[in-house]
């Protein structure tokens, strides 16, 4: 359950019996009986019915924060939460359960609480109020207040605050780690990508010498590529750039540690902070952008893998597309569904990138899309090259205007690119991707070619009745 989803109740927890760093046994339980467990060892079934759902919340948010932050998973380890009680919650593994409890437990596992607008679980960090005090709930005190006649959400604002709320029927679903198996690296996008983006600037407020990444989209460029390494440099990773699982997971960690996600007094997440801007999985009946680029990277493998069939770039996925992406899953030991998942995707652009750093240019000379996301603020020869291709298209479409050749992507040339995207028919966001790459190139080259578009575009001679002038 990454971080930058919605939170979700998860069908098993992986429970640690033992100390975080010991050699105990791990065992996966069904969520709901996890609960009914550490509810029947922490609390008395005599207990009044307010007390016992107080305290039943605090332990599904507690339990759920370990989750949705990977408190344990972002350090290496392979459990969601451990037994004792020194850092968790107290769990016995077969121990009975009370049958009163077991009902609340049944009513309640999909409810938690969450501290104002924030969209993570809370941090309902508590202890038993007699033999250990806390900053958070006191489970015997809770006894009382229900004797008095509160109720539990009454009784959580007494030792939480008042400015909780209660997240109810939350969905169910199978929690998986949130790596997705695949390395990220300049030039790849996704929402995989946004998150990372998104925690590496929150935690370059704490650690300035990592470098903001000014335009936070998705798109990995040259940019987040400085980030990661600065980050990379401070934690004692390898600085290489890429977001491989050790560096994904590290920056989980520390972004969970600046957002004090895991502690009371924690700044929460905001939905900004959880929002997606690339559809997850493509597949038959898709279409778009995404599917255009898709059909772009497959094109250009076709070209050096025989096993995979040609598509057409057309921005939908149609029964081609997908006998493509078949036979590339194929080719690539993954399995064969025709459909375009985080894995697909980003082994498909790790098989492009592969084939432009030995093969640049198609034959004739034009070049494939380099693999880096330009937009305002980039610099350099693929900057240099797109203007120029827009001032030779210009010379013919005269609505795109001129730009500097100067090799820095600024205001005119994103002008100048969305100007063309209009003309072509693209998504008119003034960023030079993969489609508006290849759509620059290709017209680009009709042009030098002699196959102008425009009808009745003047052929650069006089026709006449006795001939060409």
């Amino acid at each position: 359950m990454p971080p930058a989803d919605t939170p979700f109740i998860p069908q098993n927890i992986t429970v640690h019996l033992g100390r975080p760093d010991s050699d105990a046994e791990n065992v996966t339980v069904p969520f709901p009986d996890y609960i009914k467990n550490v509810a029947s060892s922490e609390i008395y079934p005599t207990w009044p019915e307010a007390a016992l759902r107080a305290n039943i919340y605090a332990e599904v948010s507690f339990a759920l924060n370990r989750i949705y932050t990977e408190f344990y998973r972002n350090q290496g380890y392979n459990f969601d939460i451990t037994n004792s009680t020194a850092f968790d919650q107290a769990y016995i593994h077969g121990r009975p359960i009370y049958e009163n409890i077991s009902a609340l437990v049944d009513e309640l596992f999909n409810d938690y609480v969450v501290r104002g607008n924030g969209i993570e679980p809370y941090f309902t960090q508590y202890c038993n109020g007699t033999t250990v005090t806390c900053d958070g709930l006191s489970q015997w005190g809770t006894v009382p207040l229900a004797e008095e006649g509160l109720g539990p959400y009454d009784i959580l604002t007494r030792f939480y605050g008042t400015d909780i709320n209660l997240v109810e029927n939350a969905p169910v679903d199978l929690a998986t780690p949130s790596y997705p198996g695949v390395s990220f690296r300049r030039g790849q996008s996704g929402n995989e990508v946004l998150r990372k983006q998104i925690q590496l600037n929150r935690i370059s407020r704490n650690y300035p010498a990592i470098p903001k990444i000014p335009t936070v989209d998705g798109f990995f460029g040259t940019e987040t590529e400085d980030a990661v390494k600065a980050f990379q440099s401070i934690f004692g990773l390898e600085p290489d750039g890429i977001i491989g699982k050790a560096t994904w997971y590290r920056i989980g960690y520390i972004y969970s540690a600046v957002k004090r996600l895991s502690e009371l007094d924690s700044e929460g997440l905001s939905l900004e902070e959880v929002s997606r801007q690339f559809v997850e999985d493509l597949r038959r009946g898709s279409n778009g952008a995404g599917v255009r680029e898709l059909q772009y990277y497959l094109a250009v493998l076709n070209l050096f893998y025989n096993q995979i069939p040609p598509v057409n770039i057309s921005g939908e996925f149609d029964t081609m597309t997908e006998e493509s992406v078949e036979a590339f899953q194929l080719l690539a030991n993954l399995p064969v569904t025709g459909v375009v998942d985080v894995v697909t995707w980003n082994t498909i652009t790790r098989a492009y990138y592969g084939i432009i750093d030995t093969v640049p240019q198609l034959q004739g000379g034009y070049p494939l899309f380099p693999g880096e996301v330009l937009r305002i603020g980039s610099r350099g020869e693929n900057v240099t090259q797109v203007q120029q291709y827009l001032n030779a298209i210009g010379e013919t479409f005269t609505q795109i205007p001129v730009v500097p050749v100067n090799g820095v992507f600024g205001n005119q040339t994103q002008a100048a690119v969305i100007a063309f995207q209009e003309l072509e028919g693209l998504e008119p966001n003034g960023i030079v991707g993969a489609v508006t790459w290849n759509e620059l190139v290709s017209e680009y080259s009709d042009l030098m070619m002699g196959f102008e578009k425009v009808e009745e575009q003047y052929p650069g001679s006089v026709l006449t009745e006795e001939g060409v002038e």
